[in-house]
């Protein structure tokens, strides 16, 4: 058996800002009632209605490859974490293989709301470990402008759109992706889902009419179970394996909600220059936050952290992991 370790990583973003000034015009909010219940200032939006969320995968892909410096076709399985696929089918990771010519990759997507991405990774690492794959690239891609509902203050608040990758590689060092925990629990849909296009109710113009396309949620009973199923999971990762706080070099939690970082964090009991946070500036990107975090923190990362992954998703799912990180980020 191996070990799995992220061997790269790699991010995208679109250009276009979108700030809570901006939302101040388009529905009843301010920037100071934002910004004090989320942390978010502004998000990236797709704005060219000819780019679909695999485009935002594929530039993801492309800097990874050149960053590792392999040539896709060197990749032999593709993992898309996403709630927000180019098309109900194929999968999105087939299209992405496909546009990038990662010809000898197989691979398909992994549709677990905010958490999917971690599961991905985990999913992954198990493929890597029997030393069946070489080359694993899991992305995780969402473009939730397409699926918000700009007249909706509960939710267009919340949801940007970004893509990240991370190419996962057999090792024999001690480093890689040691432990995880996963969850979900599907009573949870109620509270956070989306009402129509799938066969419990098939688009039509009623739904179309209805609005019943877009993200739906409950924020109370969501934010309730958010902050006790990521605090909760961290520090049972932390105990399982004997960790201490001063043995974490960093948190990696998912950026839906500024009071949900904090609260994870304090229950793992480390300090705020432990915790990646980028939600200021990008949202919640739902399977992108956690590889978007890895990408704009790498050059502080040194080979042999220990980082906890931690996130929470409708469905519900959630989920940590504590991985030893493969390289010095800023090498």
């Amino acid at each position: 058996m191996y070990n799995a370790v992220i061997s790269a990583v790699a991010g995208y973003v679109p250009e276009t800002k979108l700030t809570n000034f901006d939302l101040e015009k388009m529905v009843e909010t301010t920037n100071e009632w934002i910004l004090t219940r989320t942390g978010i200032q502004e998000r990236r939006i797709e704005t060219d209605p000819n780019k679909a969320n695999s485009d935002m995968a594929v530039e993801a892909v492309k800097l990874l490859c050149e960053k590792r410096g392999i040539n896709p076709s060197e990749i032999d399985m593709l993992i898309c974490a996403t709630v927000t696929p180019d098309h109900v089918f194929p999968a999105t990771a087939n299209i992405i293989a496909a546009k990038i010519g990662a010809k000898n990759a197989w691979g398909y997507d992994i549709e677990a709301a905010c958490s999917g991405f971690l599961f991905a990774l985990g999913t992954a690492a198990q493929f890597v470990q029997t030393g069946r794959y070489k080359k694993a690239v899991v992305v995780g891609s969402d473009m939730m402008s397409r699926i918000i509902d700009y007249t909706d203050r509960t939710t267009c608040i919340i949801f940007g759109d970004g893509a990240g990758a991370v190419l996962v590689e057999p090792t024999t060092e001690d480093i890689g992706v040691k432990d995880f925990i996963f969850y979900s629990d599907g009573n949870g849909c109620k509270h956070l889902h989306m009402k129509a296009g799938g066969s419990a109710l098939p688009t039509s113009v009623d739904t179309v009419q209805q609005r019943l396309h877009y993200v739906y949620q409950e924020g109370q009973p969501v934010f309730k179970q958010a902050v006790y199923g990521m605090a909760e999971v961290s520090a049972q990762i932390m105990e399982r394996n004997q960790l201490k706080s001063e043995d974490i070099a960093w948190l990696v939690p998912h950026q839906a909600n500024k009071r949900i970082i904090d609260a994870t964090a304090q229950r793992m009991g480390l300090p705020p220059e432990k915790i990646m946070m980028n939600i200021e500036r990008y949202g919640n990107t739902t399977a992108g936050t956690l590889p978007l975090l890895l990408w704009e923190y790498e050059h502080r990362l040194k080979k042999g952290d220990n980082l906890v992954l931690s996130t929470f998703g409708g469905g519900f799912t959630w989920g940590a992991m504590w991985l030893k990180w493969g390289y010095d980020g800023d090498k």
